[in-house]
């Protein structure tokens, strides 16, 4: 049986040394660590990832140091096991991150000089393309959400200069979408609307709304959730207040249930 790891005098390095002693006497001795690979890890870690998300957006101190700890102690389990096949281990994990990282800071690392962030992005856009990216878009994850894909798109392009030049362009560019959207159900009957075409225009419209709020610095991602837990919170207050009254949500009317929902966004 593995002793107690005793806590060290802390410092980065000591107390990362220790969660490595950690994990590799799990992964020795415990039954659940020894069966695991880094396909059945994959989908922990996406629950992990979100975990942290929704501590950010709660500004949970606590809360996200956590979470920080649950995501770093899988990376170091992906480098385990990457070590028992003889791949790579957790000391090429940190210089490759590391030799990254200086490599595309040449304005920190080298004699190449900058004005501001967008020049640090166009660099590393570039840098991307050298190293052997075939594509400026090549970096965004194929299994990312729609929304956060759409983000990640329109920020690469701009990286190399495919951007409009200002926000008004983005919002005229909306707003031609908005009417678009609105045509494929007020030029024709509803019934015998295209819903293929009006699904493509609802994306066209949604994809210009994300490039706006690029443009005014709001994260659609960070917005939307933020929309979708007032949304659960006003309901569930809704819910509550009908069952205190002994109604069910189905038998009242939605004049009734407006009553509820403005008393709670003054909660």
């Amino acid at each position: 049986m593995a002793l107690p790891i005793p806590l060290p005098q802390q410092t980065p390095a000591t107390a990362f040394e220790r969660l490595l002693t950690v994990l590799n006497d799990l992964r020795e001795n415990c039954p659940w660590d020894q069966k695991q690979t880094m396909e059945t890890l994959r989908h922990l870690t996406i629950e992990e990832t979100y975990e942290l998300a929704d501590a950010i957006l709660e500004n949970d101190q606590q809360e996200i140091k956590k979470e920080l700890g649950d995501v770093m102690m899988h990376l170091v389990f992906y480098a385990r096991i990457a070590s028992e096949k003889g791949d790579f281990d957790i000391t090429d994990v940190l210089n490759g991150v590391c030799e990254k990282l200086i490599h595309r800071h040449p304005h920190i690392y080298s004699d190449v000089n900058v004005n501001d962030e967008q020049d640090v992005k166009r660099n590393w856009e570039k840098l991307k393309l050298k190293e052997g990216n075939k594509s400026v878009l090549g970096g965004v994850p194929a299994s990312l959400p729609a929304l956060v894909k759409a983000s990640r798109i329109q920020e690469k392009a701009r990286g190399v200069g495919f951007d409009w030049d200002n926000k008004d362009q983005v919002w005229e560019k909306v707003e031609e979408e908005l009417q678009e959207f609105k045509d494929e159900f007020n030029s024709v009957n509803e019934a015998s609307v295209d819903m293929e075409k009006a699904e493509g225009e609802f994306g066209d419209l949604l994809f210009s709304l994300i490039n706006y709020a690029r443009f005014i610095n709001i994260n659609p991602e960070n917005a939307l959730e933020k929309t979708n837990k007032k949304f659960i919170k006003r309901f569930r207050y809704l819910e509550q207040k009908a069952k205190e009254q002994g109604k069910q949500l189905q038998d009242m009317t939605l004049a009734e249930m407006d009553v509820f929902w403005n008393e709670a966004k003054l909660v």
